[in-house]
């Protein structure tokens, strides 16, 4: 067997079931090796969707997935996707074929460039490694919820694997349990709290998260919150508050700003989250549980860190709260406040003046009405930019798997792979995915992508013939912005050329097509071209567009 073999043998029997990729002479054949054992190859027009998708596929699907690459330039057009899965600590592994001598065109410093991307850079370095190496990259994606780039040098990959080749397991690790004495202190700052709130990030949606933050919030009677990569999580709880930050409804702003501790599980606690701190009030505690033990406090002062799992952390706490206050406490969960979350909770219970007309859609109406007719198993994506919100915030989804959000890197243009990668991963939901007109031009090879896979993906281009977070961040009345204003075009025709349906919205009765589409079962994707409003900035990019 050669090595190349070897490497999707191994990747098969560690449960690698999804391969994203553009296949070149050098990922060619342990590409084809994994899928002969089994792996779906999900074949991308750009590496750099081909990244994007895998990155979505792994958030969604709790799997680690692969993504398939050629040495050099096929590298390096996936580097913006790999850097965002990196940010997101997403278990992906980069398999990467690689030119190590410096004669071939395709020579570059791919490890080096991993690790500035925030990946962990490894290497196949010998057929008698090979086993050993591919396993310890895979478990550094399981068991660390790291992005790990594995290059496999061109050479080795078509040598020999000897019979004595190294093996090795690698066993998952426990996750840190915090010292008795930070327990003890927050267990002090919990009694102490009139008001407390929990906001769980990335690290709430790690196994048996969910289950101990909500037994812990019952018990110190806390709201419970999310960042928006966590949104959906709490949807069942009734003291769920839904999402922390840019997109809070204004009820959810109030609540995080009236708390007296703010305690953040896997949650970085920056900037989007707290809008640069306006919703930590004046003398409220901060606390913030971390695996990582130099995010404690990186992006605001806390009270107390607490380095460790976080439902590790979370039993632990109950168990020192309940020994020293053996019943439940109220809290933040009194009548009132239960009786304001059922009414008035969510964007779309909130009143809005429609400001609809002259052809174009007011993006508000538009994301509320296509909330009510989308069923509500749907899987929602979205692109970057200044129309983010509207469907973020208006458009429900199910749970934690329900919401796609690539935006560490804060990158235009990942909307449209995102889509796909999160439909592959919930395939019994339908997937939507909020883009601009900017950024879905930038992703628009990967529209053929899904034509060819037959997803029924609902794309909805919030077309402002703009790049309105810069349109609005110097303004209509200082330089000039013909850098970055567009004539309006015909998405929609573009669209359809591709083979998909496609209509032009311009007021909610423009959206019937929209049933018919959901009503077929069509495999075909929709396309709404939306003509929407774009008179100023969303709050959300007013508050952070300092960079």
């Amino acid at each position: 067997m050669l090595v190349r073999d070897a490497i999707g043998e191994v990747l098969a029997d560690l449960g690698v079931r999804a391969v994203f990729g553009v296949v070149g002479s050098g990922n060619f054949h342990f590409t084809n090796a994994l899928v002969a054992r089994g792996a779906r190859f999900v074949p991308a027009r750009h590496e750099g969707g081909a990244a994007t998708m895998a990155d979505a596929y792994a958030r969604m699907s709790g799997e680690v997935a692969v993504l398939s690459l050629h040495q050099g330039c096929g590298y390096t057009n996936a580097l913006t996707g790999i850097v965002e899965a990196a940010k997101s600590r997403t278990p992906l592994l980069v398999l990467t074929a690689e030119a190590t001598e410096p004669t071939s065109n395709f020579f570059i410093d791919q490890a080096g460039m991993a690790e500035g991307a925030g990946a962990l850079a490894m290497r196949v370095r010998s057929p008698q490694t090979a086993l050993v190496d591919v396993a310890r990259a895979f478990a550094a994606c399981l068991h660390q919820q790291r992005t790990v780039v594995l290059n496999v040098p061109i050479d080795v990959q078509d040598m020999e694997l000897p019979d004595d080749a190294d093996r090795r397991t690698f066993d998952t690790v426990g996750l840190p349990q915090p010292a008795p004495k930070d327990v003890a202190r927050f267990v002090e700052l919990i009694r102490s709290a009139q008001r407390p709130v929990f906001v769980a990030g990335r690290g709430g949606r790690t196994e048996g998260a969910k289950e101990a933050l909500q037994e812990l919030a019952a018990a110190s009677g806390a709201l419970l919150a999310t960042s928006a990569v966590a949104r959906g999580l709490f949807n069942e709880d009734p003291w769920g508050i839904d999402v922390s930050g840019g997109f809070s409804s204004p009820l959810t702003a109030e609540l995080v700003a009236d708390a007296d501790l703010v305690v953040g599980f896997g949650c970085a606690l920056n900037m989007w989250t707290m809008r640069h701190g306006k919703l930590i009030g004046d003398g409220a505690k901060v606390v913030q549980v971390d695996l990582d033990p130099q995010a404690i406090g990186r992006n605001r002062d806390v009270d107390l860190g607490l380095w460790g799992g976080v439902a590790e952390t979370a039993r632990a706490t109950t168990a020192a709260l309940r020994a020293a206050q053996p019943s439940d406490r109220t809290g933040y969960r009194t009548t009132a406040v239960g009786d304001r979350i059922r009414s008035s909770l969510r964007w779309n219970q909130v009143d809005f003046m429609d400001q609809s007309g002259d052809g174009r859609i007011d993006p508000r109406t538009l994301s509320l009405e296509l909330n009510r007719l989308l069923p509500s198993e749907r899987i929602v994506s979205v692109d970057s930019g200044n129309f983010l919100g509207y469907p973020s915030m208006y458009l429900d989804v199910p749970d934690e798997f329900g919401f796609c959000f690539t935006q560490a890197f804060q990158s235009v243009g990942l909307g449209l792979a995102t889509g796909l990668g999160a439909a592959l991963a919930q395939p019994g939901r339908l997937p939507v995915v909020g883009v601009g007109d900017g950024g879905f031009l930038m992703g628009i090879t990967e529209l053929e992508t899904a034509v060819r896979l037959e997803i029924p993906l609902l794309v909805v281009i919030y077309n402002d013939a703009m790049y309105g977070a810069e349109v609005h961040h110097f303004g209509f009345d200082g330089p000039s912005l013909d850098t970055v204003v567009f004539p309006d075009s015909d998405l929609a025709r573009i669209a359809r050329g591709y083979g998909c349906e496609a209509i032009t919205v311009r007021e909610t009765a423009d959206l019937a097509p929209v049933k018919d589409w959901l009503s077929s079962e069509s495999t075909r994707p929709m396309v709404i071209d939306a003509k929407v409003l774009s008179r100023e900035g969303s709050w959300w990019l007013q508050e952070a567009f300092g960079h």
